[in-house]
């Protein structure tokens, strides 16, 4: 081979390269943009304030009616997040069916970003006793999230090599919790300071739902410039088939039990994950008495220590192996959770401790848990097994929420309810332990990782 020629594939290899880290750096972005979604809005200002509005709904009983039926005001929040993943069901499959079939991932996840944009944007007209209106927006917007969630996940397999996605998935986990950090910074120095910013605290609250729908629109531009489709072979109607593609992905994957044993370990773990990032904030100002300034103080606690957790487990995934990085973090998560059953009420001290544990292993669990699923999934297939990872990821995660409103609507205990939620991180680990993962990656006919 002559020198020539040799130059010009290294040349055509720092291309290749430079275009990779351009796509990189473009996806994290999408971390950047719609985490704050989930930091500002649903764990730390809608479950309080919903929760609020949905009281002053109430019957005399403390009961409201949707649809006729009584519910305890106190579990509104919950169940309807719980409703709003069930709904995400029905919707993800087409996603990732779309996606696979026409190759357009971009105008897909631009479409989706942008709903969820906008319902969460709507949640400023949030008041009074509006509590049907803010369960219907938080369904729009969950759902939203999770269908551009299935998107921006499939990327990951095709912008970073194997040896490159714990650090790429890491970073992104990363950029989403930089960003919910430095809104909430904002989002606490408005409500702190509302009289001074001549606003009502109501008013301040439904800014700062408002803004984080601005947020997530606004910087879902970058992804939008920066990510590119890749052409498919695929042909079909999308819509028309995305639950058929689905049950072709299940059949698949019957093929490839060690995937699926995968998924049913993170269906159940994460499911207490989801719920514990959705139901804290309304457990600390419900049950242990904390102000809504508290509470997105320690929420800000745990963005910032996400950001060093994910960074940090990314690194022990080097040394030890996802897997095992990723049990000793459920470890961590079911002591974690145990604790916060004890936090005496009124001291935000100890909560703030128990947010310092849960920001630890928060960022990494997630990061790892999709660069490890990323080595299971079967070249050309990214889409359709991403989608099936969303459903476990936030399309199954409805039985957590709705143990969390079941366990307060019968004893009226929070405690009780965040207790409930060990039961999915002890059964996630032994799930987990039992696969095999090393040989998960050859059975997906993916090279296997040194470390993994």
């Amino acid at each position: 081979m002559g020198t020539d020629t040799v130059r010009a594939q290294q040349a055509a290899e720092q291309i290749a390269v430079a275009e990779r880290r351009r796509e990189q750096r473009g996806w994290y972005f999408y971390d950047w943009a719609c985490s704050v979604y989930s930091t500002s809005v649903l764990t730390v200002f809608l479950g309080p304030y919903l929760t609020s509005v949905a009281k002053h709904a109430a019957d005399a009983d403390g009961f409201v009616h949707p649809l006729g039926i009584p519910i305890r005001a106190g579990s509104f929040f919950a169940y309807t997040v719980s409703a709003s993943v069930i709904m995400s069901i029905f919707v993800m499959p087409m996603a990732g069916a779309a996606a696979d079939r026409t190759g357009r991932k971009k105008p897909l996840l631009a479409a989706a970003a942008y709903v969820g944009a906008a319902a969460t944007t709507g949640m400023f007209f949030l008041d009074g006793d509006r509590y049907l209106l803010g369960g219907l927006l938080l369904i729009v917007a969950n759902a939203s999230v999770a269908v551009s969630m299935v998107l921006y996940n499939s990327y990951l397999p095709q912008i970073a090599p194997p040896e490159e996605r714990d650090a790429v998935s890491s970073r992104g986990w990363a950029f989403g919790y930089a960003a919910g950090s430095l809104v909430l910074v904002a989002n606490l120095i408005l409500f702190t300071a509302h009289d001074t910013f001549g606003v009502s605290e109501s008013t301040a609250v439904r800014i700062c739902l408002a803004s984080a729908g601005i947020w997530w629109g606004a910087f879902t531009l970058v992804p939008l410039k920066r990510l590119r489709d890749r052409p498919t072979d695929s042909t079909g109607t999308a819509t028309v088939h995305g639950w058929r593609q689905l049950a072709a992905t299940v059949r698949d994957m019957r093929g490839k039990p060690l995937t699926l044993a995968f998924l049913l370990a993170y269906l159940v773990y994460n499911d207490g994950i989801q719920t514990v990032i959705s139901q804290a904030s309304v457990y600390g100002s419900e049950e242990l008495g904390l102000s809504q300034s508290t509470l997105i103080v320690a929420v800000l606690l745990v963005q910032v220590l996400a950001v060093g957790g994910a960074l940090g487990m990314g690194r022990l995934a080097r040394t030890y192996g996802a897997k095992r990085t990723i049990l000793g973090s459920l470890v961590a998560w079911t002591v974690t959770l145990g604790a916060g059953y004890f936090l005496p009420a009124g001291a935000p001290v100890w909560f703030f401790v128990l947010a310092a544990g849960i920001g630890l292993v928060l960022g990494g669990s997630q990061a790892l848990s999709r660069s490890l699923f990323s080595h299971l999934v079967p070249s050309g297939k990214e889409a359709e097994y991403f989608s099936a990872y969303e459903m476990s990821d936030r399309g199954m995660s409805w039985l957590g929420p709705l143990l969390f409103g079941l366990t307060y609507q019968l004893t009226g205990s929070y405690r009780d309810a965040i207790i409930s939620l060990v039961a999915f991180f002890v059964i996630g680990f032994v799930l987990l332990a039992r696969v095999p993962v090393r040989q998960a990656v050859r059975d997906a006919g993916n090279p296997v990782p040194d470390r993994i």
